[in-house]
């Protein structure tokens, strides 16, 4: 664990004291202006209201508590209470949720929710109630694109031997294995160093996130793939919700779906608005050839379906492939 981790987390434990403690702390990687730091706000304010002020809650933005992962063990360990998490992060624990980023599985953003707020995502919760984990909901993750520092990526073969940062997400790597690249899997908040430094070429992202970070000046060159969808899950670790009263567990469920409601508005409003804004600031659009990457991404199915192959249907039923 990271010594900034360390210190964050006896300060906090010090001032909050056990999980049941009426602080709770709610734990995100976002930046301000990222549409899933202004929900985490949101979830502060209507938790607190709904529980009548016997609850407050520390927001920890940008990571403060951690890269992903540190916040979901602190999480599970009672150390925190609540994260804002990445699909990608999640996957390394319960393994079901990478599913959802299988190549080309949604056509939009509303199509995703769909899903997400049906019975894929209950299957979902139950898997991560074994693990220690309760989802409250899914915030957005937006679906994502490549950028480049030197060249757009319309083609498959654009991608052979690029070096690109990926999330800690096994789906998300076999993606680009498949496409002839070279991906490696880096912390969010180490990014901008790494392209800045040239240890890659580029990365990949929905707009909003590589808009709030600025990755679209050190990466000019942004190619519309459309190749996977991410989710943001919001987590709570299991022993702070299983020892939460049925109406506290209604307030965190609430703040969960009305401050996600906002954040999925926010996504895709910056996921239709920001091209011009960005292109504005200098960085250079163009459209990828979809069939061509979808056929080449076909044998990421063909893995996932010999280990998962209920989901996997469920999934693409669901997604109406």
């Amino acid at each position: 664990m990271k010594p900034r981790m360390l210190a964050v987390l006896a300060a906090t434990t010090m001032i909050a004291g056990p999980a049941m403690a009426t602080e709770v702390i709610l734990a995100h990687g976002a930046n301000p202006g990222n549409p899933r730091y202004v929900a985490a706000e949101k979830w502060a304010e209507i938790f607190a209201d709904c529980t009548g002020g016997a609850h407050s809650v520390n927001v920890a933005p940008s990571s403060t508590m951690g890269d992903d992962t540190e916040m979901l063990t602190s999480a599970s360990a009672g150390v925190i209470q609540v994260t804002a998490n990445s699909q990608g992060a999640m996957s390394q624990i319960v393994p079901e949720i990478g599913l959802l980023g299988l190549p080309f599985l949604f056509a939009d953003l509303p199509a995703a929710w769909a899903v997400l707020d049906g019975e894929v995502g209950e299957m979902l919760d139950q898997r991560a109630q074994r693990a220690g984990l309760k989802i409250l909901g899914f915030w957005d993750n937006g679906i994502r694109n490549v950028t480049h520092t030197a060249k757009h990526v319309t083609d498959p073969a654009d991608l052979r031997g690029m070096k690109i940062r990926t999330p800690p997400d096994q789906m998300t790597i076999d993606i680009f294995e498949a496409l002839g690249a070279a991906p490696a899997p880096l912390a969010w908040s180490e990014l901008p160093t790494a392209l800045q430094s040239g240890v890659f070429d580029g990365q990949e992202n929905p707009l909003t996130n590589i808009y709030s970070a600025k990755l679209h000046e050190i990466t000019p060159y942004v190619t519309i793939t459309g190749h996977k969808y991410e989710a943001t899950p919001v987590v709570a670790g299991m022993i702070w919700w299983a020892g939460l009263d049925a109406a506290t567990q209604a307030c965190a469920l609430q703040a969960t779906a009305e401050a996600g409601a906002l954040q999925r508005s926010l996504s895709l409003e910056a996921d239709e608005d920001l091209r011009p804004k960005m292109e504005a600031e200098g960085a250079s659009f163009a459209i990828a050839d979809r069939d061509a990457y979808i056929a080449a991404t076909a044998s990421v199915y063909d893995k996932y379906a010999a280990r998962f192959p209920e989901l996997v249907a469920a999934l693409k039923q669901a997604a109406g492939q």
